[in-house]
């Protein structure tokens, strides 16, 4: 059986730019709330930064992001067109903290549970990392 087909949708260089100040307002926003205590906050914002961070890297070395309405497909995407390019040496261990940090927007958008400070300072510093990251692409 072939692989399944990633959905994805082009990107200009401008629109890339676009998805970093994006993910750098949600880093922003994540810091303030995470030093407020607002866990839940913190944490939904933490999550749209590393989304953000990953159409910005996918829209700068490769002009696409993804347009699949399961937010793991940017994992296969991003495994598939960073290799080999500059910053690439650490991509396997960044697509495991991006998995990671998109594992824990279930808990915070959709159940009751309330999102615990653990959980976020966990989430904090992963999205600081993912973010560091992602924002070498644009050096």
């Amino acid at each position: 059986m072939s692989p399944r087909k990633l959905r994805t949708r082009n990107v200009t260089s401008t629109e890339a730019e676009s998805y970093l100040n994006k993910a750098k307002e949600f880093y922003l926003s994540m810091i303030d709330e995470h030093q407020a205590g607002r866990w839940n906050a913190a944490g939904l914002a933490a999550v749209h930064c590393a989304i953000s961070a990953s159409d910005a890297v996918l829209g700068k070395i490769a002009n696409v992001r993804s347009a699949g309405h399961d937010h793991s497909d940017v994992l296969a995407l991003l495994r598939e067109k960073v290799k080999g390019i500059g910053h690439s040496e650490r991509t396997g261990e960044q697509v495991a903290r991006l998995s990671r940090i998109l594992g824990q927007k279930n808990l915070i958008e959709y159940e009751s549970r309330e999102f615990r400070r653990p959980e976020c300072e966990s989430l904090v510093k992963d999205v600081g990392r993912y973010f560091e990251w992602a924002k070498q692409f644009f050096l």
